[in-house]
């Protein structure tokens, strides 16, 4: 089988070795089509070498060391560059800790033979949330609502970060252009593809707190989608530009 018919899971990752043992062989043991492309940060707590272990023990997993830290945006974008170049067919994205759980794989590669991005998503029927306090799901809803009302699209989960793209979306949507981090990244991606025409499908998530570790939200990741989102309306990206 070639990687045309298979996925990869691509796993930024910075601080997360008390995650990672348990995270890659739960994606992995979701689908015998799916590969997991760890994309660490140069994390200091060791999560590189660790993930140089796992890949070592099964050709399934692949790892992209970097050499900083430059936010969740880029370390996305250069995964996405390494699993474009190994010819996937569908390319999906996913935290490292457990806040998306890995047991809702099979249901969004099922969506994606109908869809060209499939999002998971908290706020379509059967979605949610877990361990979240009062504030913080305000929050959340209230920047999805901002966004989807900025921009003028019907996605009810803008936000979100666990998503499958076809390869095809990822090549016309003119990754290099994308300047945004955080928040921001998920909304203009999405965006994007909805701009270029590509069929976008919601699938039911319950998005969980992370089990360990320390999450990597901050009010400079709040702040920024709030603004970014009327830059990319004024962009007007259009496919080809």
């Amino acid at each position: 089988m070639s990687n045309a018919d298979r996925a990869c899971v691509v796993l930024p990752t910075y601080d997360e070795r008390e995650n990672l043992p348990a995270i890659v062989p739960a994606i992995l043991a979701a689908s015998p089509d799916l590969d997991v492309l760890v994309v660490d940060d140069d994390s200091p707590d060791g999560t590189g070498a660790l993930a140089g272990q796992l890949a070592a023990r099964d050709p399934r997993v692949r790892v992209l060391h970097r050499v900083r830290k430059e936010g969740l945006g880029r370390a996305y974008l250069a995964g996405f560059d390494v699993a474009l170049r190994a010819a996937y067919g569908r390319i999906l994205q996913m935290d490292a800790d457990f806040s998306h759980d890995p047991e809702r794989l099979p249901a969004v590669l099922a969506a994606s033979r109908d869809a060209d991005l499939v999002l998971g998503s908290r706020y379509v029927p059967g979605g949610g949330t877990r361990n979240w306090g009062l504030g913080r799901r305000v929050l959340s809803r209230s920047g999805s609502l901002y966004a989807r009302t900025i921009l003028g699209v019907g996605v009810r989960d803008l936000t979100g970060g666990f998503k499958c793209f076809r390869r095809e979306v990822l090549e016309r949507i003119d990754l290099p252009t994308v300047t945004s981090a955080g928040y921001a990244f998920q909304i203009e991606l999405t965006y994007r593809a909805l701009r270029a025409g590509f069929r976008v499908l919601e699938v039911p998530i319950v998005f969980a707190d992370r089990r360990v570790g320390q999450s990597k939200m901050s009010r400079s990741i709040v702040l920024e989608a709030l603004w970014k989102v009327w830059l990319i309306r004024a962009a007007r990206w259009r496919p080809g530009r």
